[in-house]
């Protein structure tokens, strides 16, 4: 957070380290959650990464598909954006459902991210690729096989008229 005192209150509280943007990318942990920006992975910023794991809310956090690759070969966990931010999407999905909105429907399919996530690395393991690419082709799969396509027509509960 660019403001130093929030950022030193929260540090305290929580027994946080809190060190500069310069120094994030490198600075030891279990799993780095880049949250800010895209395309913050790239071939300069994964040969300093000192983490065990990737999985952040930023949108793009590859600046190249290839860069997934690299993430595997430093042995280094991603779990693509695009799988684990889609619980926005997934909860906006129940709400255009032809019965409304039902909360325990959109919890169900959210915590469902966590199952399509030990898919991917299942299937990365398996084919020796990149989780990147493991998330690609399965969604892939899914696509050409209908798995998850919405079958009735969305409804609009509140539309303006």
């Amino acid at each position: 957070d660019i403001d130093e005192e929030k950022t030193k209150q929260l540090a305290d509280k929580y027994g946080a380290k809190v060190v500069s943007p310069d120094k994030i990318l490198q600075t030891p942990c279990d799993v780095l959650a880049p949250c800010a920006m895209g395309g913050i992975l790239n071939t300069q910023t994964i040969t300093a990464l000192n983490c065990r794991a990737v999985a952040g809310g930023a949108n793009n956090q590859l600046l190249r598909k290839e860069d997934g690759n690299l993430l595997k070969m430093r042995r280094i966990l991603y779990a693509p954006d695009f799988v684990i931010n889609a619980g926005g999407l997934l909860n906006v999905a129940v709400e255009i459902e032809e019965r409304g909105y039902d909360p325990k429907v959109a919890w169900r399919h959210t915590n469902e991210i966590y199952d399509n996530l030990l898919a991917i690395y299942e299937i990365a393991a398996k084919n020796n690729i990149s989780t990147y690419e493991a998330a690609i082709a399965l969604a892939e799969y899914r696509l050409q096989y209908g798995i998850g396509r919405r079958i009735k027509p969305p409804v609009f509960h509140y539309a303006c008229k």
